[in-house]
C-alpha cells in the first residue's frame, strides 16, 4: 500500500474517532474537537491526491478507496448534526423571536435541513453511479469546478456548524452557526447545481453502445 492510500485509511480511520469525540460530551468543547478531526479528514483528501498526482501514485485502490471515504465522512457528518437541530435554529435567537418563534423555527429548519442533506446524498449516489457505469465502459469523468465549488462550500458548512455547537448559548456561537447555514445552503444550490451539469455533460455515459 503506497502513502496516498495510507493516507487515505487513515481518513477513513478518523471517521469512527470523529463520531465517538461527537457525542462524547462529558469532554470540554467536544463538538469544537470533532470539528477539528472533521477538518483534519477533509485536508488528508487534498493531501493524498497531491501526492498521488505528483508522485504518479495513482492507484485503482486509491481510484476506489478515495470517493468512499469522501462521501462516508461527508455524510457522517450530515447525519450527526441533523441530530442536534439546536444548531439550525440557533440563530434565530439573534432576533430576540422569543422561545414560541425559536421552538417554530427550529422545527421548520430541521425539516429544511432533512431535506437539504437528503438531496446532498442522493446527488452523491447519482454520481457514484454514473462513475460505476464510466467505469465499466472505460470512460473518464472529469471533475468540474461547480463540484469543487460544492465541496468546499461543504466542509465550510459542516467545520463552522460543528465549531459552533460548543458555543450556541453565546453570540458569537450564534452568529458562527449562521455563517454555517449560510454555507449549508449555499453548499445545497451547488449541489443541485453541479448535479444538473455533471448528468448533462456526461448522459452519454447511460446510452447503450452500439
Amino acid at each position: 500500500m503506497n502513502l496516498p492510500n495510507k493516507i487515505t485509511m487513515v481518513r477513513i480511520c478518523m471517521i469512527p474517532l470523529f463520531v465517538v469525540v461527537f457525542y462524547l460530551d462529558v469532554i470540554p468543547c467536544n463538538f469544537l474537537i470533532a470539528a477539528v478531526i472533521f477538518v483534519l479528514a477533509a485536508l488528508t483528501d487534498a493531501l493524498d491526491g497531491h501526492i498521488a498526482r505528483s508522485r504518479n501514485l495513482v492507484t485503482n485502490l486509491g481510484k476506489f478507496l478515495d470517493p468512499i471515504a469522501d462521501k462516508v465522512l461527508v455524510s457522517t457528518a450530515f447525519i450527526l448534526l441533523l441530530t442536534e437541530p439546536s444548531v439550525f435554529s440557533a440563530p434565530f435567537l439573534l432576533f430576540n423571536g422569543g422561545a414560541n418563534a425559536v421552538l417554530s423555527a427550529e422545527t421548520a429548519m430541521r425539516i429544511t435541513a432533512g431535506v437539504c442533506v437528503a438531496v446532498i446524498l442522493a446527488r452523491e449516489l447519482i454520481v457514484s453511479g454514473f462513475r460505476m457505469v464510466a467505469a465499466e465502459r472505460k470512460l473518464v469523468i472529469a471533475a468540474d469546478k461547480l463540484g469543487k465549488i460544492k465541496t468546499t462550500c461543504q466542509d465550510i458548512s459542516i467545520a463552522v456548524l460543528l465549531a459552533s455547537m460548543s458555543f450556541l448559548e453565546t453570540t458569537a456561537g450564534q452568529i458562527a452557526a449562521l455563517v454555517g447555514l449560510v454555507f449549508f445552503f449555499l453548499c445545497t444550490f451547488f449541489t443541485v447545481l453541479s448535479g444538473i451539469n455533471y448528468i448533462v455533460k456526461n448522459i452519454q455515459v447511460l446510452k447503450e453502445s452500439d
